[in-house]
């Protein structure tokens, strides 16, 4: 393992040098503990094996003239199936443990910057100093933020290659590393302690690293929906409990005097999201909230437990209110000790009342009993008024310092969280919707063949049906098991809602929505368990906000009519109204990318916004329904990946307006959350963003010309796209030979099948494997393909413009207009992170060499033609020149993943040439793990 810093790294500036220090340190530290573990566990030769590879990989990296290629293709095909799968370990951990590093050395960047008055841009700080600057005043930040909701929510998709046990080891490395910064910074010259202190501080560190050697990375069954639940609740405890009531501090400090509404909140789709998923159930469901009400009242109870420990204020010493006085002599506390301890006795007495409610809604029991479980508290705000009550008693008696440290924080905890933890989605395709529908009907002898019906038929049947107040379903019949499955999901979160409170279950997201049908049959099934209130016709209301997902790219060209044509559907309007006046429409980046390519993805989505934006405000007037868009982004570029703050100022002026919920899915989540310091930054961004795009984006849409430009772009780049993807002859096989699709399928990281259907067409694989998959190779090909070949023919097949004018108005649009300037940012980032040489190991699996050849070619072409457009866009000939942190990601983190493509490709060979026995095959496993681990974001 390295004990230096890599030998392909580039020399950067002495000022980079030290800045860079610190993180080099740690990376050195990191792989000599690793390295020597090695030695220890597995032997010197093992050990040497690893460095061997290690070397040839950098060389191959920079040789000319191919000798090291040569060597290394002989020594991985000489390796025995033993020593490859060791090898594959060694640089799978060391990826886990650069990464520390790496988020170590973020934190530290950031302290730094901050300490030194150079606050960085995604702070709450500076966005708030430029809304100052702009004239907009404390108070109207705190009116904006009091309307305001943003939501980034957890999902569980198939590219989550984390174990729990490998994400709790990491974190205790992690707070290692901190603790490591913090020794150095408080060591005084000829501090004798200070070197026992880090020697100490490196042991536990290497007890971890060997927990980590020892602990099995790949799980032997595959992921449950349970496991997946599990591991998301991970982040609730390590890093949103505790860190969201922070921001939330931080936000007050920054506006004074003025309060600050709980805006943000966390959304959840594990155990609600049955899309293409069997093991999702009305059992799933009800196991998420229970699980996760378990989650938010232990944490509570904990809270009041320490609360105790520190509000020992006698009554003979200091008054309290009346109200305090009240809530104490309800408590079943009479021990005499505590007579005279008013805090105490109140929060004893609100411990036994958690208890009592963790009891009844979870089966739980609270680790602690001073006093039996009584009383429960029987929603949220129960317990929110006696925190506050105890909160008036001391800001009323000179309590103020006792109230911020923690009483403040578990308030608002409580105001975020309830009892629920995390607002749960449900979602499903329209068309198992429309087999429930047509199996009621049919059953109930209303409609013998709806699926057949025409949709304008289809609607008036359903509001026909929605103004009836009779339920469909026939007393003593048999319904299918779709039927009865679907059903009992609305059953079960009607009883979920009235447990855990209305927060619990708010959204009903419907995939392939594609007519209006679509969303009528949801308010249909709400209807028949008792989520939907009154009739059609008379003043009705819905406990589910039907929520429509656009997709492809031709959902999203007809997202603007459908919502015309359901608002424009009798009694609708009225129900939205009275059901809360909230719309939130889903935009789906997945598919509408393996659809038509980057940038007609990026484009479509824009012109859908800016057409819903434009409906919903013409209707204002009329409806005064709050539009809230809900961006479905994946952990790669291609999937609507790439930094969330560019990617929210980058949205059409007028679309956030406070409003957004967006999706953190994969192993993308762990990058973000698993550090609670890097979480707390990360939300930071979310807020500071929609306050910005809210509050100072300018209401203009962008210049004509601007429009037009990307028109033409976006038609050439889906053209070139679509003709490589799906009319290339032979390019299904070259990818899934090029690629470890078939592996990835193998592997169980996920609680989903890779493909909607048993087939191998591009069509139904899901868009995350078909984007894990390119990035595992190196390609990258979502996040890029077509748009060199549309700034080529943009430039040169237009005979009424000089190419040079042209050229002018594209660098134009990158440094005037946000959407254009993000979307190439993240193309840039993705080809800096893609690797022609290491591909193309991955294209020598593709048995038919004229295949390969011919398809790599294509690819290849494309490649330099998108690093040429981006050039001349851009001026920069290097990429990253404007993302400093992610190229010193670059040049220390991907000498040491090249062995694990090398590695991996051999492996693939032989797997596919049938010689591999399961061991071996774990190790294919463990390079994908290593893999998306490095890269960071690739599902």
């Amino acid at each position: 393992m390295p004990t230096s810093a890599p030998e392909a790294s580039p020399s950067p500036s002495r000022r980079a040098r030290d800045n860079e220090r610190p993180l080099v340190e740690d990376i050195r530290l990191l792989g000599r503990i690793l390295g020597d573990v090695i030695r220890e566990q597995e032997g010197v030769d093992a050990f040497d094996l690893v460095e061997r590879v290690r070397k040839l990989s950098v060389a191959f990296r920079r040789d000319a003239d191919h000798d090291a290629d040569r060597a290394l293709k002989a020594l991985l095909k000489s390796l025995t199936t033993e020593q490859t799968v060791s090898v594959i370990r060694a640089f799978t951990y060391f990826s886990h443990l650069a990464n520390l590093a790496e988020d170590r050395h973020h934190i530290r960047r950031r302290i730094i910057h901050e300490r030194a008055g150079d606050t960085q841009e995604g702070s709450i700080e500076v966005a708030l100093a430029r809304l100052r600057w702009a004239g907009i005043a404390p108070r109207t930040v705190s009116q904006t933020l009091a309307q305001s909701y943003v939501s980034p929510v957890l999902t569980a998709h198939p590219t989550e290659v984390q174990r729990k046990s490998i994400l709790d080891a990491e974190r205790v490395i992690a707070t290692l590393l901190t603790a490591r910064d913090e020794i150095k910074a408080s060591a005084l010259p000829k501090d004798a302690l200070a070197p026992r202190e880090l020697a100490a501080n490196e042991a536990q560190i290497r007890a971890r690293v060997l927990q980590l050697w020892q602990t099995r990375l790949l799980r032997f069954t595959g992921l449950t929906v349970a496991d997946e639940i599990e591991n998301a609740l991970s982040y609730y405890e390590a890093t949103f409990l505790r860190e969201i009531p922070k921001l939330y501090a931080e936000l007050e400090r920054e506006l004074g005097q003025q309060p600050v509404a709980s805006f943000l909140r966390m959304g959840q789709w594990i155990g609600g999201d049955r899309d293409g998923n069997p093991n999702v159930t009305a059992e799933t469901l009800e196991y998420a909230l229970r699980r996760q009400s378990e989650v938010a009242l232990r944490h509570y109870l904990t809270e009041v437990h320490y609360l105790g420990g520190e509000l020992s204020q006698s009554a003979l010493l200091v008054d309290v209110t009346p109200g305090m006085r009240a809530l104490a002599d309800s408590s079943p506390d009479v021990t005499e000790h505590r007579l005279d301890e008013p805090y105490r006795r109140a929060l004893t007495g609100m411990y036994s009342r958690l208890a009592a409610s963790l009891r009844e809604l979870t089966g739980g029991e609270a680790a602690r009993h001073a006093v039996p479980p009584q009383n429960p508290y029987l929603q949220a705000e129960d317990f929110l008024v006696d925190l506050r009550t105890i909160e008036a008693s001391l800001l009323a008696h000179h309590g103020q310092p006792l109230v911020q440290q923690r009483l403040h924080p578990l308030i608002r905890a409580v105001e975020v969280f309830g009892f629920h933890l995390a607002t749960v989605d449900l979602r499903q395709s329209s068309d198992q919707h429309e087999a429930v529908i047509a199996e009621l009907l049919a059953v109930a002898r209303i409609e013998p063949h709806y699926a057949r019906l025409q949709e304008s038929a289809r609607r008036a049947l359903l509001v026909r049906l929605l103004s009836d107040a009779r339920p469909l379903r026939v007393l003593g019949a048999s319904y299918s098991e779709l039927a009865r499955r679907e059903l009992a999901v609305f059953e079960t979160a009607r009883r979920m809602r009235e447990r855990f409170g209305a927060q619990a279950i708010r959204h009903y997201i419907i995939s392939h929505t594609e007519s209006v049908s679509d969303l009528l049959e949801v308010l249909l099934l709400q209807k028949e368990v008792g989520l939907l209130h009154g009739t059609l016709d008379e003043k009705a209301s819905a406990d589910l906000i039907v929520v429509p997902l656009f997709e492809t790219i031709e959902d999203l060209r007809h997202a603007a009519p459908i919502m015309r044509e359901f608002y424009g559907t009798p009694g609708i309007a009225r129900l939205v109204q009275r059901s809360g006046s909230e719309q939130d429409i889903m935009l789906g980046y997945s598919d509408s990318n393996k659809d038509g390519g980057i940038f007609t993805s990026n484009w479509e989505l824009y012109r859908a916004e800016i057409a819903l934006v434009e409906l919903f405000d013409q209707m204002a007037g009329a409806l005064n329904i709050r539009l809230r868009m809900f961006h479905g982004r994946g952990g790669t570029v291609g999937r609507g990946g790439g930094p969330s703050y560019q990617a929210i100022l980058a949205q059409p002026p007028g679309t956030v307006r406070g409003q957004i919920r967006l999706t953190e899915q994969g192993e993308v989540i762990g990058s973000k959350y698993a550090n609670p310091e890097i979480g707390r930054r990360n939300l930071e961004t979310l807020v500071a963003a929609t306050l910005e795009a809210t509050l100072l984006q300018p209401t203009k849409t962008a210049p004509k010309e601007f429009l037009a430009a990307a028109e033409s772009l976006s038609a050439i780049s889906m053209q070139a796209y679509r003709t490589l993807v799906y009319d290339t002859p032979g390019f299904t096989e070259y990818f899934f030979d090029s690629t470890p699709i078939r592996e990835i399928a193998e592997l169980n990281i996920g609680s989903r099948p890779a493909s909607r259907k048993a087939t191998q067409k591009i069509e139904d694989l899901r868009a995350i494997p078909w984007s894990f998959s390119w990035g595992q190779c190196r390609l990258t090909l979502p996040g890029w393909y077509g748009f060199g070949s549309a700034v080529r023919d943009f430039l040169d097949d237009n005979p009424q413009r000089p190419r040079r004018e042209g050229l002018a108005l594209l660098q134009k649009m990158y440094k005037q207009w946000p959407f254009f300037r993000a979307l190439l940012s993240n193309v840039d980032m993705v080809l800096a992170k893609s690797d022609l040489a290491l591909a193309s190991r991955y294209a020598e699996l593709v048995g038919d060499a004229r295949l390969r050849k011919r398809v790599f070619a294509l690819i290849e072409a494309e490649w330099h033609l998108t690093v040429d457009a981006l050039q001349q866009i851009t001026g920069e000939r290097q990429r990253l020149a404007s993302n400093p942190s992610l190229q010193r990601s670059i040049r220390h983190r991907f000498p040491y993943i090249d062995p694990l493509h090398h590695l991996q490709v051999e492996l693939v060979r032989r797997h596919r040439e049938g010689k591999l026995d399961e061991r071996a095959r774990r190790g294919i496993h463990l390079s994908i793990n290593g893999i998306a681990a490095a890269l960071r974001n690739t599902g």
